[in-house]
């Protein structure tokens, strides 16, 4: 069976969310990985050839686009549709966050 690309179902994989939240505001590749390790308190790092993939997955998807490509730094930003994805991805995360505490807290809390 296909395994199909979280994108084409609409939802984010946990590296497209850091990356495409990190391009709410402009940046250029080491500053999203910078962006994510401090926003994270440097528990998630995310390397060069998997930002550059994903990069690649969400302009593919038109969810962010190119903004400029001046001295071989390419600038990033998230699209309309881009911000309205990670939106919802925010509420589906928040309801799987809820659905866990549920079910933990009738096994005697978190």
């Amino acid at each position: 069976m296909a395994r199909n690309d979280s994108l084409e179902t609409g939802e984010l994989t946990d590296t497209s969310y850091y990356i495409l939240l990190s391009l709410v505001d402009a940046k250029h590749g080491y500053l999203i990985m910078k962006t994510i390790e401090t926003m994270t308190n440097n528990r998630i790092s995310i390397g060069p050839a998997s930002m550059y993939t994903t990069i690649k997955k969400l302009l593919s998807a038109r969810l962010i686009k190119l903004l400029d490509d001046e001295d071989k730094k390419k600038t990033y930003i998230a699209t309309e549709e881009g911000i309205e994805l990670l939106k919802k991805e925010v509420q589906r995360r928040r309801e799987m966050v809820k659905h866990a505490e549920e079910i933990l807290n009738q096994k005697g809390g978190i």
